[in-house]
């Protein structure tokens, strides 16, 4: 029987607002830079493949506050140089990885709130793991959705990345619960999906995109209730 449910967070639980594309025009504009947003979106994807590329490389930098900040930061400035900002690209840099510590940079997908109240009705613990920095408690209570959830793990915190089955056994730990009473939800299969099931714990895969080439277990969380069996 399932006693506990813990979720990633980005791209499962939150996205960004209005979007990452529309956040960085926003400091461009207040800066005085004049750049569109889908100037930046074309930039994107070359931003995304530079990310995985570290992920892969040593996905440790998830365990550190600073290094998660350098790895951002990094991603950031270099955006801004393929958009032709040179000489204030590390400080405009930093003032777009600062946004994203704020609540209202997020917001969270639709069917959330209503699918962590179901969970509550029957019973289940929640919890949040996740690859973030030491700001993520303190933005889901920003958000009004903190409260949900019984315990809250980010990497930066406890020094433990995912896929590293030490950090989704320190979870269930908070809740006096055993791997194996409980499920986790994620989007990426090596960190979410490889990891938990190395801790003993059942994972689902959720695509939020309609992504055709990802084999999920589902595209939004209303479709828990169904594979819960109720």
């Amino acid at each position: 029987m399932v006693k506990a449910v813990f979720f990633d967070v980005g791209n499962t639980l939150l996205y960004p607002y209005p979007s990452v594309s529309a956040v960085c025009k926003e400091v461009l504009d207040e800066a005085g830079y004049d750049h569109e947003a889908e100037d930046i979106d074309a930039i994107l994807p070359v931003v995304d493949e530079y990310y995985e590329d570290r992920y892969r490389e040593d996905d440790t930098f998830w365990t550190s506050e600073q290094k998660t900040s350098d790895i951002w930061t990094g991603m950031y400035a270099m955006l801004l140089r393929k958009l032709g900002i040179d000489e204030d690209a590390e400080d405009l840099a930093k003032r777009v990885y600062d946004e994203f510590g704020k609540a209202s940079r997020w917001r969270a997908y639709d069917d959330v709130k209503p699918a962590m109240w179901r969970l509550k009705e029957h019973g289940l613990k929640l919890g949040v793991i996740s690859n973030w920095d030491k700001r993520l408690e303190s933005l889901l209570d920003g958000m009004g959705v903190g409260e949900m959830f019984d315990t809250v793990i980010s990497s930066a915190a406890v020094g433990l990345h995912k896929p590293d089955p030490r950090i989704f056994e320190l979870a269930t730990k908070h809740l006096r619960l055993e791997p194996a009473d409980c499920i986790h939800i994620g989007d990426h299969h090596y960190a979410d999906i490889l990891g938990a099931r190395s801790a003993g714990m059942e994972a689902l895969l959720i695509d939020r995109h309609d992504n055709d080439a990802v084999d999920a277990d589902l595209k939004t969380l209303d479709e828990l209730d169904g594979i819960l069996g109720w």
